[in-house]
């Protein structure tokens, strides 16, 4: 039904304020520029320290994603001390450390232990005083040939199938033609199921054999 007369106009969406109200991204090139140069200031900033910090292999959650890997959050306490590296020290050195996390898989456990010391054969430990080196730090050649790298590129984490699983076709064996996978797996469902039934019927029957 129309509206009659001079009525107040509804509070729906005919003015939109577009001044105070509506954002446009016209910014973008220019966000994008900055976004490059403030990378590149903390690259030269920290240099020749690396920019990014080492992180762990972990799986993804669910069962969807789960036969992929990831970089997880930090490594574990138990991963640091397995590779024996305090946990205080490994955040000085670009080994990002997630107190949280805990390890319920040795493979995972044994992989990252081996990121871990993989790592510390190609690090080069700066001295705090260049005068006074103390054990650990690394010779004045290696200090003077080291130069800034990503480590995501250095330790890069793969997935071994990709992103798509590859099947391989191949033909059924003569013995196992006759043999129906899906019959038997319904049978031993089933049995299983319905064994208590079935024992309690057997010894129905039986107890009124007996008493006949």
């Amino acid at each position: 039904m129309a509206i009659k007369h001079n009525n107040q106009i509804p509070n729906n969406h005919f003015r939109k304020q577009w001044q105070t109200r509506v954002r446009v991204h016209f910014d973008q090139p220019g966000r994008k520029l900055r976004r490059r140069n403030a990378r590149l200031a903390k690259a030269a900033k920290v240099a020749p320290r690396p920019v990014d910090s080492l992180r762990p292999i972990v799986r993804c959650p669910t069962i969807k994603y789960n036969r992929r890997v990831r970089a997880g959050r930090g490594f574990s306490l138990d991963e640091l001390k397995e590779a024996g590296i305090p946990k205080q020290f490994a955040r000085t050195i670009g080994i990002s450390v997630d107190h949280r996390r805990k390890n319920v898989n040795v493979e995972a456990l044994q992989a990252n232990v081996e990121r871990l010391k993989a790592y510390q054969s190609k690090l080069i430990l700066f001295p705090r005083k260049s005068k006074k080196p103390k054990s650990g730090d690394s010779s004045a050649e290696e200090i003077k040939a080291a130069a800034q790298q990503s480590l995501s590129a250095v330790f890069p984490i793969e997935n071994a199938l990709g992103k798509r699983a590859v099947f391989e076709e191949r033909a059924v064996p003569a013995d196992a033609k006759d043999v129906q996978s899906y019959r038997k797996l319904r049978e031993a469902r089933a049995e299983h199921r319905y064994a208590g039934a079935r024992a309690k019927r057997a010894a129905d029957k039986a107890e009124a054999a007996e008493k006949k």
